[in-house]
């Protein structure tokens, strides 16, 4: 593909989808090129660098998340909605969770989602400081949950890549971890049910199940807006 052929936007998505496919390790202009069929270098005039590219594809995709209107559906329902959306972003693009602790991720995309975030919360009544708060804990148990999804993601592509060693690999780590656990009363109990094969695995309803509890914390603290979070006066 000829250089004044390549757009940004066509970079961006292809970037998007080798992420998807092979992590934040995985990206380089040099494997983005041969997805569009392009010399490595005319990366370099429609990106700056690839540490750029990762905040434009980042940006890409958090313009997939809807905005649910409080007003019409509740400050509950939309920030639920919210949280389960974002969930489902990180899920999709789990390279998003590495990506955020190795960058400053910011953009056009980020900036829509999170103002609207603050919205729903205003909408419940926090003010100020305390919306900030309130929109940061459910922002942070999300992003906390998807890091679980991260890792199944960076040991499919180990398994794929370097196949039966690092199997045999994940499975001795699993069984000294499913040893250790033995020392431990609450931990031994799990592991001598029928369920202990997967040990390893959360609940499929652990994020609701959280979340629910969370915005259940915010609703109750949501009069004390006046006082203070935790009531103080």
């Amino acid at each position: 593909m000829a250089r004044d052929t390549l757009t940004r936007d066509r970079i961006v998505q292809t970037a998007v989808e080798l992420l998807d496919a092979e992590g934040l390790e995985g990206l380089n202009m040099r494997a983005l090129g041969k997805r569009l069929d392009s010399a490595a270098t005319a990366m370099y005039w429609h990106v700056k660098s690839k540490d750029n590219l990762v905040l434009l594809a980042t940006d890409r995709v958090w313009g997939e998340l809807a905005l649910p209107d409080p007003a019409a559906v509740g400050w509950r329902a939309a920030a639920a909605a919210m949280a389960a959306d974002l969930f489902g972003m990180f899920t999709r693009h789990p390279w998003l969770v590495p990506a955020f602790a190795a960058h400053v991720v910011y953009g056009e995309g980020k900036a829509r989602h999170d103002d609207h975030h603050l919205a729903v919360y205003e909408a419940a009544g926090f003010t100020g400081a305390q919306a900030d708060q309130a929109a940061a804990a459910v922002f942070t148990y999300v992003l906390g949950n998807a890091a679980g999804a991260a890792a199944s993601a960076s040991h499919a592509r180990r398994l794929s890549r370097d196949g039966a060693k690092a199997e045999a690999q994940l499975n001795d780590a699993m069984t000294k971890a499913q040893e250790i656990a033995m020392n431990y009363p609450h931990l031994r109990a799990r592991l001598d049910t029928a369920a202990a094969a997967d040990y390893a695995a959360a609940p499929a309803e652990t994020f609701e199940f959280g979340l629910q509890a969370l915005l259940d914390g915010l609703e109750r603290n949501v009069t004390n807006c006046g006082s203070g979070l935790d009531g103080s006066r």
